[in-house]
């Protein structure tokens, strides 16, 4: 493990070579699918450019996408004649945060093969002498939130188990993932032919589509803004699922001060009510995602797109029922809360109900398929944490395990 503070190397950066500038009428395009320009502006992200060389050794060759606290990379290792991922912190506490929480999970987690863990990291320099965190990981394809609606069913069938097989991984280490959505499971990419050249690479992933980071006296050496690589052929994208971004987990039973979760799609309704964390919270946002990977679409809400906690809470009464009577007066999210949402008379809405959700999917499938999806969602979505099926339990279930076995999953 290399822990020195490392150099950056810049390499000329030619358009024809290393991607394309978007013009004027392509600009938004790229600005809506990245990370948000002032977090450069703030020294909290490190400016990078494609074709540049960092550590000596990795040369930066497409842009994989973007969390709070990270850009991801993919790079080519010169030393290893190899394609790597690079996730590249925030300097910021929360930035160091993921390295940590990746070697806790190292030591108490037994089984890590379904999980994202670094193999390697470094320290680069960043404005006002703040470093930024490398992690080095396998290179893996898109995320679930951005490919899965164009797999097929049986894919998407497949993600599911794997994922809840990851996820009881996690939880039978003692650990709680606390930000599982579809945005932090990844689909496996094959490994290009060695040799590669980087126009074969482009042909199959896209040609990277960027613009020019403003400079000044913050940002302190050049960057750009990168839209994530959308791959143009669908074979290189693998069915293998890996669950990654650890840098809000925690041991079970630990008390955090922030108990909501964000994106507010994925965030169990307890949170909302002043309640910890815990296993039964990420089998919430699991189901969340389960359902998502059946509709194609949140179920409850955009998600990552708009909607805030009292939006999100006012669905689950719509499509759930009332909330708890137990947790009236402890709403603890944006807005007020709605009386209503705790009136113990209130039904789901016709239209709005998890049996009407499933049987207008726009996968056609059989009503007594539809009817293990709805036990699955029934028991899995139940209000009380610990009413909630655990991760090793919903890997039994009989219906759980019926509807896997008409995909042969």
């Amino acid at each position: 493990m290399t822990t020195q503070s490392s150099e950056l190397n810049g390499v000329t950066n030619s358009s024809s070579v290393w991607g394309d500038f978007v013009d004027s009428d392509g600009e938004c395009d790229v600005e809506d699918a990245c990370e948000p320009v002032n977090r450069y502006e703030e020294g909290l992200y490190l400016p990078i450019c494609i074709g540049e060389v960092i550590a000596g050794r990795y040369r930066i060759e497409h842009k994989l996408g973007h969390g709070g606290f990270s850009t991801v990379w993919m790079a080519y290792d010169m030393h290893k004649g190899k394609d790597v991922a690079l996730k590249i912190m925030t300097a910021d506490p929360g930035g160091e945060r993921e390295f940590l929480r990746q070697n806790e999970i190292i030591s108490c987690v037994p089984d890590t093969s379904r999980l994202l863990i670094y193999q390697d990291t470094f320290l680069l320099p960043g404005a006002a002498r703040n470093p930024h965190r490398v992690l080095v990981f396998p290179l893996k394809g898109p995320n679930l939130r951005d490919y899965a609606r164009e797999t097929s069913t049986i894919v998407r069938r497949s993600a599911a188990k794997q994922l809840l097989q990851a996820l009881k991984a996690l939880h039978d280490g003692g650990m709680v993932h606390r930000d599982l959505n579809s945005a932090n499971v990844m689909f496996g990419l094959s490994s290009f032919e060695t040799g590669a050249d980087l126009t074969t690479k482009y042909q199959i992933l896209g040609r990277p589509q960027k613009i020019e980071l403003p400079r000044d006296q913050e940002t302190w050496k050049d960057g750009e803004l990168v839209a994530p690589m959308t791959p143009k052929d669908s074979f290189v994208v693998q069915d293998t699922i890996t669950l990654g971004d650890f840098g809000l987990a925690i041991r079970s039973g630990t008390e955090v001060d922030f108990k909501l979760q964000v994106p507010v799609g994925y965030c169990a309704p307890e949170r909302m009510h002043q309640i910890n964390p815990t296993f039964a919270s990420d089998m919430w946002s699991y189901m969340c995602i389960f359902a998502e990977l059946y509709l194609k679409w949140p179920l409850f809400g955009p998600g990552f797109f708009g909607g805030g906690f009292r939006f999100v809470a006012e669905l689950f009464v719509r499509v759930l029922g009332p909330l708890p009577l137990s947790w009236k007066g402890s709403y603890d999210g944006d807005g007020e809360p709605d009386e209503s949402w705790y009136d113990q008379g209130k039904i789901p809405e016709p239209k709005m109900s998890l049996e009407s959700r499933v049987t207008q999917s726009r996968d056609t499938v059989e009503p007594a398929e539809q009817q293990l999806v709805l036990s699955i969602l029934r028991r899995g979505f139940s209000y009380l944490p610990e009413e909630r099926l655990s991760a090793g339990e919903l890997l039994e279930d009989a219906s759980f395990k019926a509807l896997m076995d008409r995909y042969g999953v």
